[in-house]
């Protein structure tokens, strides 16, 4: 037989298995019901009368924009009846996420992506939200009363929250999603998206958003859950699968990202010896490995079982030096990485975030992954994993000695006394606490201490620092004169008249992203001096301020020339008007306004 037959032979068996794992797909409810192989069709009885509910509580999110003490802008304002709805516009008693557009991608301490992450996972944030009753959901509408279109993704979980008793087994299943689309409309709408049907009744809903295409934050009034108490009837009927619907992007389905399965079959599978592995005998190792870089992680443990061949390849820690499982966070155990864990010993990045909740994830099993992994470990993400505790972070501290980016953020259940741990790493470079338990009684003494001792400092958020004043921000300025990005949102007790933002201006000549939002004291003082010395800057948030004109705004475009983000929302002297005429003169920078209903 030729020896390219067996090749052909492999990748055929591949191709068909897609094919097969894509026909029996079923989410993505929204689309044309064309594209699917099953659609559902529920038949309720009158006995099966239907319920419907709102969110009795907010259990768990990814971001807000509001402070952790307030009802402002926070996710539990999902919980309850609308507050807004069907009213448009901005309002307080809705629930915000912490980012809107593509700014925060392209600030300079942006990270980088990981590679190979799957194209379909477009998820930024999160909520999850729980109902009075289990039911079998029939729809799930979102009251979104600004900017709507952000969310992509809706699923529902087979555990009870309130039960006393922990489940055997717990289910994510997603209802419905689709890709970011633009909505081009800032005004309220009840968002009513087709969602698949399921085999198991839920309380317990989550929402999975992308505003990554919205011209500003959007807002969420409310969730509503239909379902009837009774499984109900499904009747099947098969179409036609689409050529079209092929795309590799059900990263949830079961044969798909069941990660313990898939390592279970990468580990055992038997392989005979073939009589010969095809052309690929004859392909340097190099571009081998530089072919598999391009397969999703699932693809790579399918690929392992073809050939004693691949499955070397498969296995190779350098497939591995990324390792993002972010995307399978609804699958990841500690079987997961217990499999996983021959194969990350070289790993340098890895994203753990939104992973082990639940119980998926032992304090033991991530341990035991990182004592074998940690070493050349460079960055470790993991926001929202809840699993964490003062032990995971100890053996971060010693298993890891090369960390340089660490990221915690919304890691609201970690004791205070954790973070005492992260001292011990030398190498670190980038720290995110955002929405953690540190306590920090006087900001002044930490912008003090900043400022004495990391002279190239190049990023610092202070969102939200309550008691922060003009003394730690002058010794701030003076210790890193290196400072790129500067936020100060949401700082009440800064203010204008002390010359705090005239000082930073000169001090600190290389900012690229200053943000001063809701500080009503910025004046056109302040402006000016940020057009003489901050020539470099891109991106300028003053949104709240009364005291800023039209003149000074102008003189600001005029000298930085890079400026691509400013937002003047709720500027009092900023009208509709001074905007369109800023947007004629500099067409290439977004201007943002928007006015209180």
């Amino acid at each position: 037989m030729s020896p390219v037959f067996p090749m052909l032979t492999v990748l055929t068996m591949f191709y068909y298995m897609c094919l097969r794992r894509r026909a029996r797909t079923a989410t993505r409810g929204d689309m044309m019901s064309s594209h699917r192989t099953i659609v559902s069709n529920s038949r309720t009885s009158p006995l099966n009368a239907e319920v419907v509910q709102y969110a009795k509580e907010v259990v768990d999110f990814s971001s807000h924009y509001g402070s952790e003490n307030s009802m402002s802008y926070t996710m539990w304002n999902l919980a309850g009846v609308p507050n807004v709805f069907p009213s448009s516009g901005d309002f307080t008693q809705t629930a915000v996420f912490r980012t809107y557009g593509t700014w925060w991608d392209q600030c300079p301490s942006a990270s980088l992506p990981f590679r190979r992450t799957p194209s379909s996972f477009q998820s930024q944030d999160y909520v999850e939200l729980t109902f009075e009753q289990q039911v079998y959901p029939t729809a799930v509408h979102v009251l979104e009363t600004y900017h709507p279109g952000a969310v992509i993704r809706i699923l529902a979980c087979s555990a009870n929250p309130y039960s006393p008793n922990p489940p055997a087994e717990v289910r994510w299943e997603t209802l419905w999603s689709e890709r970011p689309t633009k909505v081009n409309a800032s005004q309220a709408r009840q968002f009513k998206p087709r969602i698949k049907q399921i085999n198991f009744p839920t309380n317990l809903i989550r929402l999975e958003v992308n505003s990554s295409l919205l011209d500003y934050y959007t807002e969420l009034d409310a969730v509503v859950l239909h379902g009837t108490k009774d499984k109900p009837l499904l009747s099947l009927k098969t179409a036609l699968v689409d050529m079209n619907d092929l795309e590799d992007d059900d990263y949830e389905e079961k044969d798909g990202c069941e990660m313990d399965a898939l390592n279970k079959k990468f580990s055992s599978a038997t392989l005979g010896d073939g009589p010969s592995n095809g052309y690929f005998d004859k392909l340097p190792y190099e571009l081998i490995q530089l072919i598999l870089n391009h397969l999703s992680l699932p693809d790579l443990c399918r690929l392992a079982q073809t050939c004693r061949l691949l499955h070397q390849h498969c296995c190779d820690p350098l497939q591995y030096i990324h390792l993002n499982l972010q995307p399978y966070w609804a699958k990841l155990d500690d079987t997961s990485l217990e499999f996983l864990q021959a194969r990350c010993a070289l790993v340098q990045w890895l994203n753990l975030s939104w992973t082990g909740n639940r119980g998926f994830i032992s304090v033991s099993g991530f341990s035991r992954f990182l004592k074998v992994c940690g070493s050349e470990l460079v960055r470790l993400e993991l926001s929202c994993s809840h699993f964490l505790n003062d032990a995971c972070l100890e053996v971060i501290s010693e298993m890891c000695p090369n960390l340089q980016d660490l990221n915690l953020s919304s890691c609201d259940k970690l004791p205070p006394q954790a973070f005492g741990h992260i001292a011990k790493l030398r190498s670190l470079k980038r720290l995110i606490l955002y929405r953690t338990k540190v306590e920090i009684e006087d900001y002044d003494v930490i912008a003090s201490m900043i400022g004495a001792k990391c002279k190239s400092l190049r990023t610092l958020d202070l969102w939200r620092c309550k008691n922060i004043t003009e003394n730690g921000i002058a010794e701030l300025a003076s210790g890193c004169a290196l400072l790129e990005e500067l936020d100060l949102g949401w700082c009440p007790t800064l203010q204008s008249s002390t010359g705090c933002f005239a000082r930073l201006a000169r001090q600190l000549p290389n900012l690229q992203k200053l943000f001063l939002t809701a500080n009503r004291s910025v004046c056109d003082t302040d402006i000016e001096e940020l057009a003489s010395n901050c020539t470099r800057l891109q991106q300028l948030d003053i949104l709240g301020t009364r005291m800023v004109s039209p003149a000074s705004l102008r003189k600001l475009l005029e000298s930085c020339k890079d400026l691509s983000l400013l937002d003047v929302s709720f500027c009092s002297q900023i009208d509709n008007r001074a905007v369109l005429e800023l947007n004629a003169s500099f067409p290439k920078v977004f201007i943002k306004k928007s006015f209180t209903q």
